[in-house]
């Protein structure tokens, strides 16, 4: 199982925006970012609230499990590299 999940709105225009700099990633260095789709899977809205604990409230919600680390919103490419290899 990857250590880096992506929680996303199918519809989110922020989330829209994101999800070709996480291809990029796992193109440029390997990593696989496993993405569930929350606003339409109840199953994984629960899911992204485990993980959440309060911390973003929305999407695009991206968490390390390795480092607790998050990352809330649209964010660039460098930061979304390094919330990956910390």
């Amino acid at each position: 199982m990857s250590n880096l999940l992506e929680f996303y709105g199918k519809e989110c225009p922020h989330c829209l925006k994101i999800k070709p700099l996480l291809e990029r990633l796992e193109k440029e260095t390997g990593v696989k970012v496993a993405s569930y789709e929350v606003w339409h899977n109840e199953e994984n809205s629960a899911k992204m609230q485990e993980y959440d604990r309060g911390f973003c409230g929305g999407v695009p919600f991206l968490y390390n499990t390795e480092t607790d680390e998050w990352l809330c919103g649209e964010a660039s490419y460098e930061e979304i590299k390094k919330w990956a290899n910390k």
